[in-house]
């Protein structure tokens, strides 16, 4: 039987290639952001590591969600969604 391969994603503040289930996904569609914990909402996706918040500050310092979506991001919708990572971490 053949082997399934396992998707990997490269996370957006360090740099790292990891594998998809250790990332969590920030959507961006119709100028919104949303965390995407099942992977699978409409739109572009970036990744973070879901549990370092030292990634979550380095793609803050590097302007890297910004620039990926390629879209105006307010402080108020990265607060947002640092919030909910936070959250999302706590509820582990």
């Amino acid at each position: 039987m053949k082997e399934r391969k396992i998707p990997m994603r490269r996370c957006i503040g360090c740099m790292q290639s990891r594998e998809k289930n250790c990332l969590i996904r920030i959507a961006g569609y119709e100028g919104q952001l949303s965390l995407d914990p099942t992977g699978r909402a409409k739109g572009r996706g970036v990744y973070l590591c879901r549990d370092n918040k030292e990634c979550w500050a380095m793609a803050d310092k590097r302007k890297a969600i910004e620039r990926n979506f390629d879209m105006p991001v307010t402080e108020e919708m990265k607060r947002e969604i640092f919030r909910q990572l936070e959250a999302l971490e706590d509820g582990k």
